[in-house]
């Protein structure tokens, strides 16, 4: 579906404009931001750039290609903050000079880079390139756009799939894993993208789709069927989902 999206984000103008007012309001609110962007994946196909602001249009994409944080964030679905995106070990074929033939933009100091989800196995990467390190402030404020984005990809999906049969099964799936993510969050009392996070990597250990995991939890905790949405395919959790529920929750429980 990353496709549709591409495309969407080419032709159709509302996207492509909410995108920007996004990350043109996120680089207002990240003290010493040189500039922002979104990448977004699906399954096991590579991160693509479906928008920039300021710098990041250069730096992004050569993240993308050579390593860095949006690149580290999207790979480990994890967090990444650099005081020198520049300097970083992690990353050696990012230099300046690699990124900037003509113009060195000297300013380019710190990076942050917040990856989320916005259906079993679609995400994305918010990031921000700084002219400081970047503490904590910058990493807590993408944080707050990363529901926003969530719910833009949705109805991106939505409103320019073309098929009411794709479009019904996403919005299945998104209502299975926010009432897993609620199990998990009252169990755990940890933030939605930890929650996420749990989901992602216990479908991966054992082999099943999140949304059938994410069905099979609810049931395992609640001792019943899901309630689904009304209209939209009923998601049916195999015996392997049930499985994974089942030993995901016997963790949360013992002690």
């Amino acid at each position: 579906m990353t496709e549709t999206l591409m495309s969407a984000a080419d032709r159709w103008k509302p996207l492509t404009e909410l995108l920007q007012a996004l990350l043109e309001r996120i680089a207002v609110e990240v003290p010493g931001c040189l500039g922002a962007a979104l990448t977004v994946s699906h399954g096991d196909r590579p991160p693509r750039v479906l928008a920039t602001a300021g710098v990041a249009e250069h730096l992004v994409p050569a993240q993308l290609a050579r390593g860095g944080p949006v690149a580290l964030a999207a790979a480990t679905g994890e967090p990444v903050t650099t005081d020198d995106l520049f300097g970083d070990p992690r990353w050696p074929e990012l230099t300046r000079d690699a990124v900037f033939a003509d113009i060195r933009y000297e300013a380019v100091r710190g990076a942050v880079a917040f990856p989320g989800y916005w259906d079993d196995s679609g995400a994305f990467v918010l990031s921000a390139t700084l002219d400081r390190p970047p503490g904590a402030g910058p990493l807590a404020i993408l944080r707050r756009f990363e529901k926003l984005t969530e719910m833009t990809l949705v109805v991106a999906e939505t409103a320019t799939a073309g098929d009411p049969d794709q479009m019904l099964e996403l919005l299945a799936s998104r209502a299975a894993i926010e009432q897993a993510k609620g199990v998990i969050m009252a169990v755990r009392r940890c933030p939605p993208d930890e929650a996420w996070q749990t989901l992602r990597r216990t479908s991966q250990e054992f082999n099943v789709k999140v949304r059938e995991l994410a069905v099979a939890l609810v049931e395992h905790v609640g001792g019943g069927v899901a309630a689904q949405p009304e209209g939209t395919p009923e998601i049916r959790p195999g015996a392997a989902a049930h499985h994974a529920a089942e030993r995901l929750w016997t963790a949360f429980t013992a002690k």
